[in-house]
């Protein structure tokens, strides 16, 4: 399983995701300190009604917790956006 399908396999399982959107900026940091390591650099955009009731920063402390061990090697950079199936845009 490569990294992006372990991404969205953790954030499926972990948070009931409906639907679970990854964009891989790798290539916009070639050179990057995190680049150099490995890590990679990618935003996610999830929707999932476990996020109901959560401030923003309760609902990125949910998807670190789901990615944590990925978080420490294999993901460098993650941009967020969070909704529930009423605020999906």
């Amino acid at each position: 399983m490569n990294r992006i399908e372990s991404i969205r396999d953790r954030l499926i399982k972990n948070l009931d995701a409906k639907s679970v959107e990854i964009r891989d900026d790798s290539h916009l940091h070639a050179g990057h300190a995190g680049a150099a390591t490995g890590g990679g650099h990618y935003a996610v955009s999830i929707i999932s009604d476990s996020f109901q009731g959560h401030s923003l920063i309760e609902r990125h402390r949910m998807v670190y917790r789901a990615l944590e061990d990925m978080m420490q090697n294999e993901i460098h950079a993650l941009s967020i956006q969070t909704y529930t199936m009423e605020e999906r845009p």
